[in-house]
Formats: C-alpha cells, sequence, structure tokens
C-alpha cells in the first residue's frame, strides 16, 4: 500500500530486543558529525576487511567484473574488486551522514548534472521515469532530486523495524510518498502525472517474468521489460541516472542521461538492449561506484551454467 511518508512509531520499536539496533543509531549519529575524510576512511577500512574476510560476496563481484571488463589480468582484477568493496564500504558508513544531516548540510554535498531534459519534459507537460542503476550511493539520488522535483518510487520493507523506520524516515524526506512492490507496476503507472518524477531501478535481476534477455557489458541479462511497458502506457520520457561520488569537488554527483528512446524505430534493437546500452555509459563514468556485489546474471538463458 502508498505510504504518505513515514512509518509511524510504535512502542514495540522500544522492546528490549531491538535496544542494539538503537545503539547502533546512536553511533551512526555520531559518525555522521564526523569529518567526510574521516568517514570516507572509516568506510574504506571496512571494505578493505569485507574483501579480506567475506569470500561469498567477493564471488560475486570479481564474476560480474570478469564479464564487464573481460581484458584485465587476475593482479588487476583483484585490484579493481578491492577498489569496488572500498567505495561500498564508503557508501555504508555515508548513509550515516544521509539519514541524520540536516537537509541544507545534506544538499551542499549533492548536486545534479545533465537534467535540462528533465525541465524540458516537464515544460511539455510530459511523465517522466528516473531510471536510477545501482550504484553504491543509491538513496543519494533521491535526496538530490527530490530537493528539486516532485518524486515517488516503490519501495522493499527492511526485516528490522528499526532499520525500516529510520529508512522511511529519510526516504521520506525527499519524496512525496512510497508504493510497495507487492503492490505491482498498475500502482505506480495510475500514480504517474506530468510533473512528478517516478523512480524506477531497472538493472536488477527479478527472474524472466517480466523480462526478456538483453545484452549487458555484452553477455545476456534478464533485463527488466516494465520501463518500456510503462513509457508505451503513459507516453512517458525515460531518463538514465547514475550517481557517485565526485572525487575532485568532494560531492556526490546525480547523473541524468539524455532521454532514452526504449523503442526503436527500425526495430533491430529491443527495448531491453537499448535500456542497458544507456545503463551502462552512466556506469562507466565511474565503473567501480557500481554496485557490483549483486547477482546481476543469476538468471540465465536455457542451457547455459550458473554464472556465480
Amino acid at each position: 500500500m502508498s505510504k504518505p511518508c513515514g512509518i509511524p512509531f510504535t512502542a514495540d520499536l522500544l522492546k528490549p530486543k531491538y535496544w542494539l539496533s538503537w545503539l547502533a543509531l546512536g553511533v551512526s549519529f555520531i559518525i555522521s558529525w564526523l569529518p567526510m575524510c574521516m568517514r570516507h576512511a572509516l568506510g574504506e577500512k571496512i571494505g578493505s576487511m569485507i574483501y579480506r574476510y567475506n569470500q561469498k560476496r567477493m564471488h560475486v563481484i570479481t564474476a560480474n567484473l570478469r564479464i564487464a571488463f573481460p581484458d584485465l589480468n587476475e593482479q588487476q582484477l583483484q585490484q579493481r574488486a578491492l577498489t569496488s568493496i572500498q567505495w561500498y564500504g564508503k557508501a555504508l558508513v555515508e548513509y550515516c551522514f544521509l539519514f541524520f544531516s540536516p537537509s541544507k548540510r545534506l544538499q551542499n554535498k549533492i548536486y545534479l548534472k545533465g537534467h535540462s531534459g528533465i525541465d524540458q519534459a516537464i515544460a511539455d507537460d510530459r511523465n517522466i521515469v528516473i531510471l536510477l542503476t545501482h550504484s553504491v550511493w543509491l538513496d543519494f539520488a533521491p535526496a538530490g532530486l527530490g530537493n528539486v522535483y516532485p518524486l515517488y518510487g516503490s519501495y522493499k520493507s527492511a526485516k528490522n523495524p528499526v532499520l525500516d523506520w529510520i529508512m522511511a524516515k529519510s526516504r521520506c524526506k525527499h519524496v512525496d510518498f512510497v508504493i510497495s512492490r507487492e503492490e505491482g507496476m498498475m500502482r505506480l503507472v495510475r500514480s504517474l502525472k506530468p510533473g512528478r518524477l517516478l523512480i524506477f531501478l531497472p538493472d536488477e535481476d527479478l527472474g524472466i517474468e517480466h523480462a526478456d534477455f538483453a545484452p549487458f557489458f555484452g553477455r545476456e541479462k534478464a533485463t527488466l521489460n516494465t520501463p518500456a511497458r510503462i513509457a508505451k502506457l503513459k507516453k512517458a520520457a525515460c531518463f538514465p541516472c547514475f550517481t557517485y561520488f565526485d572525487t575532485k569537488k568532494k560531492q556526490y554527483c546525480v547523473k541524468l542521461g539524455d532521454e532514452v528512446k526504449l523503442f526503436s524505430k527500425d526495430k533491430q534493437m529491443k527495448s531491453g538492449e537499448i535500456l542497458n546500452q544507456s545503463v551502462e555509459s552512466l556506469i562507466k563514468i565511474e565503473p567501480d561506484q557500481y554496485m557490483w556485489l549483486l547477482k546481476y546474471y543469476r538468471t540465465r538463458p536455457e542451457g547455459e551454467p550458473s554464472v556465480y
């Protein structure tokens, strides 16, 4: 069901079994006020520990990187895997900053780039879908976009209710409302109207039921066809989006690509292929900051062995 932003605080959240969760949030609040250089240094150490001790996650990352960067030798592959997981560690720590920083302090660290297409689509009274890719800084995008545009999206509840509460409290500072994944595509479509942006994550592998196989970094991937269906049903303008940390500016950049025409005029390219190409072009800006630990190639064409 749609939520008009926020999950009600209840007394159940104060039960003893959640005290460690509240302690963790207290520590996170303190961390959020550390200088950025200290937060990033802490995150890099966490990433290095994951690289050393969490072989299950590193196996997924290296399997994805072998596909995306086939020319790397083993040493180069491991270095890229280490750099990638260190960025992930930095992002884990920076969520403290995202959750607890006052709006002005947060917005001073985020900037938009390439959003003139959105402004034009709004001027033309068109529906708009933001195809948000899984960078490690995923939730910084709604924070940056929501400071300028009305927007909404879907959500997946966290298992820990305290974490679910704080995540909803944080996200709902930047969006009009959220819709549960269980409600399906039609709830998202019915809520779309000109001037309000729909945030949609197009690059996960959620199985083949609502997907078609299309190349992603040269390997067939179960690619969601939902964005194409929304674009067709609502005549929506679709813009790919990727968030990365700009090391020169020391800010988080929410980068928008050009409008994606998910239906090729000559019909030589399928919508999934067009979508994946647009996503790839943005990921290549800062590839180490993409969330390579997800199983993007979990679903395989019939007869193909598992990637993982």
